[in-house]
């Protein structure tokens, strides 16, 4: 893949999860305000389980990826459809086993897990059964997805994306007039999962006009398809339980109005995701293609993806743990900002850790070892719900925040060792300062949290930022590329030539 088309299908993963994000931001306001702490507290929870079960697929569509690239590189497309309607019908079956697992325990989580309100239980249990009824789209969608993103065709995939986005957030506010039962705003939401799921359908069968007349489910394909998503299987699993059980354990120990105050900023703050996300997904099957053939190669992306993502999501991040009180009181209320402003603080920096470790692990999984992420995970899985219990039941959301962050750096250290370990000592000459700026961004990240006045936190930022950014720009940038950025920048109007001039005379 040439530069021009990674940058190119970044773009469209940056506008396919950019677009939910902005959506979220003005619809939870909202949201809040309409149905109450409460019962937006018990639609977060169903948001995170739709979120969980969205990965219930034994790895087959990550698998699908895969092998839909390979085979496509390769000039065997005639290889493929028997590889799609397979994975399909494993995803299916799957869909409809995690169906009958929810609707079964949906009454012993509804009464006896969750912290739920007496006069909230029927309608939170009537949109759990809704939801099951729709796993079996929820994980074919993600094979279709696989297909097209096997294919590198971006802009489709993200296409569909924004529109159940747009489904996800504003669904329901138009259901608010009419009703605030969760159920009503549940059947709304799979309304629009049946529109994405006609959409992928439509889409990859077009894309593979041979698919009509290779229609079989064959158990040497579902073979490799299992064995390719083995191990990712594992992490597709574990990995969810431990991005989306702080919540439940905060609503069972504490309230849901808790969940509220947890969730809130955690919704905000995880966006950040979506440019770190947009960049592995275009550089996973491009590290798969490239590992074996050229180690140098790979390790140059590596190290430029690491880079790139420190430096986009670095500026963000120190905003948001400087201002988290004021921007929150101005965003919600001065309740919400007194509750949660910590947990912002603590997230965002957990986030930005998670994504330079995403990098990381698509090199891993890229590199044909998603046996060490699940690993990996299992080790991580009973240490990370102990000290989730222990500090969430001692410290409230503050605790909860601080788990999820400690787990997440944990998670960073170990693939991080792994891509080095992984890619030998061709690694080091990318990643040589990144011990240093990290320092650096710590120091910088407390005596943000620290100051406690408005004027010398901006004062802070102002300073702050441009000194750091500006080391980053004449250490860790090559001449190489300070020139192409230079390049992408002198052709916007917006930021040439003063700041170009700026960029060159410092350069």
């Amino acid at each position: 893949m040439n530069a021009h088309r990674l940058a190119r299908n970044t773009f469209y993963n940056l506008i396919g999860q950019g677009a939910p994000m902005l959506l979220a931001l003005l619809a939870f306001p909202l949201l809040i305000q309409h149905l109450g702490t409460d019962r937006f507290g018990a639609l977060t929870l169903v948001w995170a389980v739709i979120g969980y079960f969205s990965l219930f697929d034994l790895g087959i569509s990550r698998a699908l990826i895969r092998i839909v690239a390979e085979r496509t590189a390769a000039g065997r497309d005639d290889e493929v459809p028997v590889f799609v309607w397979t994975a399909l019908g494993l995803t299916c079956a799957l869909g409809m086993a995690a169906a009958l697992l929810l609707a079964a325990v949906t009454p012993w989580m509804v009464t006896g897990v969750l912290s739920i309100p007496q006069e909230l239980q029927q309608e939170t249990r009537l949109a759990l059964y809704v939801l099951a009824a729709s796993l079996p789209l929820v994980t074919t969608s993600a094979a279709l997805k696989g297909v097209l993103e096997g294919r590198h065709h971006f802009g489709v995939s993200n296409a569909i994306q924004v529109g159940t986005g747009m489904v996800t957030f504003l669904g329901p506010l138009a259901v608010l007039p009419i009703s605030t039962s969760i159920a009503a705003i549940m059947v709304v939401l799979v309304a629009g999962r049946l529109m994405a799921w006609l959409a992928y359908f439509v889409t990859s069968i077009r894309l593979l006009p041979a698919a009509h007349r290779h229609f079989a489910f064959e158990r040497r394909s579902a073979a490799v398809l299992l064995r390719v998503g083995g191990w990712m299987a594992v992490s597709s699993i574990i990995g969810p339980i431990m991005v989306y059980m702080d919540r439940f354990v905060i609503g069972s120990l504490i309230s849901l109005a808790a969940v509220a105050y947890y969730v809130t900023p955690y919704e905000v703050v995880t966006k950040l995701w979506l440019i770190p996300g947009a960049l592995a997904a275009v550089l996973y099957p491009t590290f798969s293609a490239a590992y074996a053939q050229d180690r140098e190669r790979t390790a140059r992306l590596f190290g430029q993806g690491v880079k790139y993502a420190f430096i986009t999501l670095f500026p963000v991040t120190l905003a948001f743990v400087t201002l988290s009180y004021e921007a929150l009181e101005l965003w919600i209320g001065t309740e919400f900002a007194q509750n949660s402003y910590r947990v912002l603080q603590i997230l965002a920096v957990g986030v930005l850790i998670n994504s330079l470790a995403q990098i990381a692990y698509a090199l891993v999984q890229g590199a044909g070892r998603p046996d060490l992420t699940a690993k990996f995970h299992l080790a991580e899985l009973p240490f990370y719900l102990a000290a989730l219990g222990w500090l969430a039941h001692t410290y409230g959301v503050t605790g909860a925040a601080l788990a999820w962050t400690g787990r997440v750096a944990v998670d960073a250290g170990l693939l991080f060792f792994a891509a080095t370990r992984l890619m030998s000592a061709v690694t080091a000459p990318h990643l040589k300062r990144l011990w240093l700026l990290a320092s650096l961004a710590g120091i910088s990240i407390v005596t943000g949290a620290t100051l406690d006045n408005v004027t010398a936190k901006l004062g802070f930022l102002g300073i702050g930022l441009p000194a750091l950014l500006s080391w980053c720009w004449l250490r860790w940038f090559s001449a190489e590329e300070r020139a192409v950025v230079l390049g992408l920048l002198s052709q916007s109007k917006i930021v040439q030539p003063l700041f170009c001039k700026f960029l060159r005379r410092v350069s």
